[in-house]
């Protein structure tokens, strides 16, 4: 599978600027099938685009939504929220250091804004999570019909170092659409466990920083 590029811009853009145009420097990735590598519904596929600042990872998503939100009841945009990953979500795992793969970083956002952020160590027993993890990441989304954009902007520092052009980091991006039986767990890179499970190293694709 194609690594993803992720092209640098010299400006910035709003978490909440769904309409700006360095937005087409970015090549959309398109996701259309589950964790376990069949194809998903084409109404539940979506597209990830992903671009570079000086100092921030930009990461946008546009998922086609044609059934009924799984949200909170309550949502709550002003703290990161353990547990989002039970409802709507797109996300994206980054590991910056590609020698070890097992660490690395989740971010989670919701139709309704709310956002996640975990520091996660894999080890041969166990998932070790950092629930203080705090990355200062930004979180924007808009229901638009049946489309669904969410936005997030994570800032390098958190992730130990901004990264060069040329630089290539290991990662994956997921969505998590429906409720009960029906629910949906789709991957870029495909995980082929045999329940679905995203916290799969082994699996991640490639990020390459570009100019």
């Amino acid at each position: 599978m194609d690594p993803v590029n992720i092209t640098h811009i010299s400006a910035e853009i709003s978490a909440c600027d769904f309409a700006n145009d360095l937005w087409n420097k970015a090549r959309p990735v398109r996701i259309a099938n589950y964790w376990s590598g069949d194809a998903a519904p084409t109404k539940r596929s979506f597209e990830a685009r992903l671009l570079w600042s000086d100092d921030k990872l930009l990461v946008r998503f546009d998922a086609e939504q044609h059934e009924p939100l799984v949200l909170r009841d309550h949502p709550d945009t002003t703290k990161k929220v353990p547990g989002l990953w039970d409802y709507d979500v797109c996300e994206v795992f980054i590991a910056p250091d590609r020698a070890t793969p097992n660490k690395y970083f989740e971010f989670e956002v919701a139709p309704t804004g709310e956002w996640v952020d975990l520091a996660i160590e894999l080890t041969p027993h166990e998932r070790l999570t950092d629930p203080d993890y705090n990355s200062g990441i930004e979180a924007a989304a808009t229901v638009r019909g049946d489309k669904v954009v969410e936005i997030i902007k994570v800032p390098f520092e958190s992730l130990g170092a901004a990264p060069a052009a040329g630089d290539i980091w290991l990662g994956n991006i997921f969505r998590c659409v429906g409720e009960g039986p029906d629910r949906g767990y789709l991957a870029w890179r495909p995980t082929l466990t045999e329940k679905p499970a995203f916290h799969v190293p082994g699996a991640f694709g490639e990020f390459h920083f570009t100019t």
